[in-house]
């Protein structure tokens, strides 16, 4: 192959490259994909209003809907299991975000149930070079402001929540501590913490 073959070939897998990376990177700024979930997520509460505590089917149902398509699963596993994560298989971290999806929808179905036209207002967002960027909103609840801090993950073609920080607590950080617990109570076996393994947001918020 001549050097004028070489370079033109090169060049092409670049601008390949390029523009695949390109193309595959979330189009939303950070502030605007969180906004865009909660707008989402406060629409159908308010729509649904007076159905949350009678149906807690509807409610679930709109936090699948609405939040969990938006969770870096994978990402959350990892943080959670922290060092149980490098010994683990595929099947016990799958199994793992599995249980631990359907027991935080559980959670935040109950906090849902009893919305009651709750706002939120945004933060300003500084951009970042991070690879996980952060956007901080503060929910309004009775003249009391939480502060709920966002961190993204680039899913290819969109962000996805990979941790959350709510009043300066670190929600995967307590949640990782309350899985160790769990290890350590079913003497270190690993599938039957898994199996077991219940996250109290309440009580990592309360830390």
């Amino acid at each position: 192959m001549n050097m004028l073959l070489k370079q033109t070939f090169t060049a092409s897998i670049l601008a390949t490259m390029v523009a695949t990376a390109a193309q595959a990177a979330p189009a939303e700024a950070p502030p605007a994909f969180v906004k865009r979930v909660a707008d989402g997520l406060i629409t159908r509460l308010k729509a649904d209003h007076t159905k949350l505590q009678s149906n807690p089917a509807l409610v679930k149902s709109i936090v699948r809907q609405n939040l969990d398509p938006y969770v870096d699963g994978q990402a959350f596993t990892r943080i959670v299991m922290g060092t149980y994560a490098n010994s683990s298989t595929p099947a016990q971290r799958a199994q793992f975000e599995q249980n631990f999806r359907n027991t935080l929808i559980e959670n935040y179905g109950s906090a849902f149930a009893k919305y009651s036209n709750q706002s939120y207002t945004m933060r300003p967002y500084k951009a970042t070079t991070s690879k996980f960027p952060v956007v901080t909103i503060d929910f309004n609840n009775k003249g009391e402001k939480i502060p709920v801090s966002f961190q993204l993950s680039d899913a290819g073609n969109q962000w996805k929540v990979r941790n959350l920080n709510v009043s300066g607590i670190d929600l995967g950080l307590q949640f990782r501590n309350q899985f160790a617990a769990n290890v350590k109570r079913n003497g270190g076996n690993l599938d039957k913490a898994i199996a077991t393994f219940e996250p109290d947001a309440d009580a990592a918020v309360k830390k």
